[in-house]
């Protein structure tokens, strides 16, 4: 069983959120009237909290299941085991009618806005519609002051709400998703790749305009991403996705000064370097990622990591804390330091 959420915070006082060995595992079936034939392991024992007024990022390449990770909380997925727990209340087992109430505290902001957004719907009906389903608003008047209110909250103007989806941008699109993410008064965004869609500089905006409204609204964030670059950037926790487990998590700057498993090294060594000049041993992976219908036995990454070891091959490591706050799902980490090669990485920052 995976390590606990106590077990993998520093951090005093109860998380907002609280993901404990979370599992979502599709069945494939043989034909239309065809039985089970086996499963896809997309989210297999995941374990992580998210603190208020936290960004934590999910990163991994595509198919190592975040976006599964990020769906099931929200119970777009129903769980196959594990719970989730909102500020202490456990979410993952509500019926749909008890879960009414709770999911106006999670926000979510998709990847793709041209898909997100009803194009035969206003921005007035788009915004309003959480507004009403959740009885936010007194009266037409109260309504159309909160729609001014969140056209003022990502930065448009108050008239844009009479038009139509295709009437703006990609960024703008994007902007509208965070409104209407933000209508039910959330406590809670997750953004599933929300930036990845969008051009660079707009890139930059959208991700500025979230941590302005972090600052302003106190929210906590659940970013998933494969992004490196814009994770380092606005991040404070970083937890490493590989066919369905997490295989490190750690603060950012611990994390990206030192990583303590083979996969997140070779992921941070792929970052483009933005000073000229500026040289980084880029670590080439052999082979492909392994199916998630029949993971390997012991290490999910011994395939392909370049310091595996017979056990490796048979038994699988458990996350396990290497620093203060960094934890590691590595059996490198139970060998002595000179026979570690991650021991090199500095575990030291002022």
């Amino acid at each position: 069983m995976s390590r606990t959420v106590d077990q993998l915070t520093a951090n005093a006082g109860r998380p907002l959120l609280e993901v404990n060995d979370l599992k979502k595992h599709f069945p494939i079936k043989a034909g239309f009237f065809g039985g089970t034939t086996g499963h896809v392991y997309a989210v297999d024992g995941v374990s992580f909290n998210v603190n208020k007024g936290e960004t934590l990022s999910l990163v991994g390449e595509s198919g190592c299941g975040k976006s599964t990770v990020g769906k099931t909380i929200l119970r777009l997925y129903n769980p196959t085991g594990g719970q989730v727990v909102l500020d202490g209340q456990r979410i993952d087992d509500l019926s749909e009618g008890k879960l009414r109430p709770v999911r106006r505290r999670i926000g979510v902001v998709f990847q793709d806005p041209f898909s997100s957004l009803n194009p035969r719907m206003r921005v007035r009906d788009l915004l309003a519609e959480p507004i009403r389903n959740y009885g936010l608003a007194k009266n037409s008047a109260d309504l159309n002051e909160r729609l001014g209110k969140l056209m003022d909250t990502v930065r448009l103007p108050r008239d844009a709400v009479e038009r139509f989806p295709h009437e703006f941008s990609g960024g703008q699109r994007q902007r509208i998703c965070i409104a209407r993410a933000l209508a039910g008064e959330p406590e809670l965004i997750i953004c599933d790749e929300a930036v990845s869609a969008l051009d660079v500089s707009v890139k930059a905006q959208i991700v500025n305009l979230l941590q302005d409204l972090q600052k302003e609204l106190g929210l906590a964030l659940l970013f998933i991403s494969h992004d490196l670059a814009i994770v380092e950037h606005m991040t404070h926790r970083v937890a490493v996705m590989y066919l369905g487990k997490i295989v490190e998590i750690a603060p950012k700057r611990s994390l990206f000064a030192a990583p303590k498993h083979p996969y997140t090294e070779a992921l941070l060594s792929a970052v483009p370097v933005p000073e000229p000049g500026a040289a980084r041993e880029r670590i080439i992976l052999k082979g492909d990622v392994p199916s998630p219908i029949r993971p390997p036995p012991g290490c999910r990454f011994h395939t392909r990591c370049p310091y595996a070891f017979d056990r490796c091959r048979s038994d699988e490591p458990r996350l396990q804390q290497t620093v203060t706050g960094h934890w590691a799902a590595c059996h490198l980490h139970d060998l002595p330091a000179s026979q570690n090669p991650l021991a090199r990485n500095v575990a030291e920052y002022a």
